[in-house]
């Protein structure tokens, strides 16, 4: 009788355990939080890239999502107009202080297109990072022309 008793306890503590788990900084899903905005960050010496694009407007959102091999980076940009096109995050060298910055880079439309809503004009991109990228990087930083949004671990 006192051996079910004993063992609904034995469970019940295991479970409770879990929390800790799922809180612990051990747990790969929470190496990064939430984004959060970064204004007047400093703004790269150069404009564009070698392929010419230019920094996207704005950076609305980003999110830092593990996988089994590293880590997905997803920005959402917002450029003042539609028509945007080839967008990529391209990695800067990750500082001494561990700040990974990914400059949203974008190509501008061939020929004038009208402003839309925002929802129209809102371009997604990702990049995925190795576990041996992300080793020495303690915030992920993705810059817009006018402000960034980051991460920490």
């Amino acid at each position: 009788m006192r051996l079910p008793i004993a063992l609904a306890l034995i469970c019940a503590l295991g479970l409770s355990a879990c929390g800790g788990w799922r809180d612990s900084r051990l747990n790969p899903s929470n190496w990064f939080g939430k984004s959060r905005e970064v204004v007047a960050q400093e703004a790269p010496t150069e404009d564009a890239d070698l392929k010419g694009r230019s920094l996207v407007l704005s950076v609305l959102s980003m999110t830092v999502e593990p996988y089994q091999g590293g880590a997905i980076v997803r920005a959402t940009g917002l450029p003042p107009t539609q028509g945007w096109w080839e967008a990529e995050l391209v990695a800067q060298p990750v500082d001494e202080n561990g700040v990974l910055v990914l400059d949203f880079r974008v190509f501008p439309p061939v020929a004038p297109w009208p402003a839309g809503t925002q929802p129209s004009r809102e371009i997604v991109v990702a990049i995925a990072l190795s576990n041996i990228k992300l080793e020495p990087v303690r915030e992920i930083v993705v810059r817009g022309e006018t402000n960034s949004r980051s991460s920490r671990r």
